[in-house]
């Protein structure tokens, strides 16, 4: 998936139908005196339906769909005809889309489980024909209801993509250049901050045809849960991922502060993602030699409180020990 066609943030209008008006109609047919009130009821307005679909993993297809209306129900007709129900509108959308009232910012649902719907704006009910309100002191009445109007609302869709491992770490960690290894992902990779705009995903390709997915959302700075650096517009991808996988380069001038700085701005967004695993990856250890590794092992197995192992992506170096480790977490 390109940086440009991942869309993760869409405003719409939705707008069920209108329900149809009952029919007020009398009968009438030849040698058939007094054939009294007929009217068929109206048919129900459309219902805006939200549907998941597995196969969709951005909400790109509704980015220029800014207006989704419903079929209007049809009205009712003599001899007792029932109008047309109104044409739902079903939007497919990805699994792991949250629904929100655009004015209140309320979440109204989501949708987590392909092929699961929920109607997001309901169709106005049909109106009942005239033949309803026939009684022995009224038996040719001439009035029928009129259907009940529509609904609409503005709503955003918000995507907190679904990853058994997402990455965390600070610009230029070497969070990109892991997925391209691990996974068919071909994310950007240069040597300057802030390289990653958009979170992007992978298939990891485990032992006897197994896979899991991991994600890489751009990095996080200090300060990123008040709106700093462009980590907190995306933290809400990390949400949903059941391992969390803290890579901190090899080279940084103290790994257990940037650790606990990192575990801080997740705290401070939502304290629930403590509750998640969590593991650390020293990357870019292809720069150290076996005495530097051997002192700075000393030193993170007295501070680090959590697993933690040497790897680099460049070399090919840790990258099957981590594989095995994220998935004796994720099936444990």
């Amino acid at each position: 998936m390109t940086e440009g066609n991942f869309v993760d943030y869409v405003k719409m209008y939705v707008a069920s139908g209108n329900g149809g008006k009952g029919s007020a109609h009398l009968h009438r047919e030849k040698y058939i005196t007094k054939g009294g009130s007929d009217g068929g009821d109206g048919g129900r307005g459309g219902h805006v339906i939200l549907r998941g679909n597995s196969n969709l993993w951005t909400l790109l297809p509704l980015k220029f769909k800014k207006h989704i209306r419903a079929g209007h129900g049809e009205h009712g007709s003599k001899s007792r005809s029932t109008g047309a129900d109104g044409e739902d509108m079903y939007v497919d959308v990805p699994l792991g889309t949250v629904v929100r009232d655009t004015e209140t910012n309320a979440i109204i649902f989501e949708i987590t489980e392909h092929g699961e719907e929920k109607i997001i704006v309901k169709g106005g009910k049909g109106g009942l024909g005239n033949w309803h309100f026939k009684s022995s002191t009224n038996q040719t009445p001439r009035y029928a209801q009129p259907g009940l109007p529509l609904e609409e609302k503005h709503i955003t869709l918000e995507l907190k993509i679904l990853a058994d491992v997402g990455l965390v770490g600070f610009p230029n960690a070497g969070k990109s250049t892991l997925l391209s290894v691990v996974t068919s992902a071909k994310p950007k990779i240069a040597d300057y901050e802030f390289t990653t705009l958009k979170p992007n995903l992978g298939i990891v390709e485990y032992r006897d045809f197994k896979t899991f997915v991991m994600a890489d959302i751009p990095g996080i700075i200090e300060g990123a849960a008040e709106g700093k650096g462009l980590g907190h517009y995306f933290l809400r991808h990390i949400e949903r991922n059941s391992i969390l996988l803290f890579l901190i380069p090899a080279d940084a001038d103290d790994i257990k502060k940037q650790y606990d700085i990192l575990l801080d701005e997740l705290r401070r967004y939502n304290p629930e993602m403590l509750d998640k695993e969590r593991i650390i990856a020293i990357s870019k250890c292809d720069m150290l030699d076996a005495e530097l590794r051997a002192e700075l092992k000393t030193e993170l197995d007295n501070e680090l409180p959590i697993p933690y192992l040497f790897i680099s992506s460049v070399a090919q170096q840790g990258i099957t020990e981590l594989k095995d480790l994220l998935w004796k977490m994720l099936n444990d």
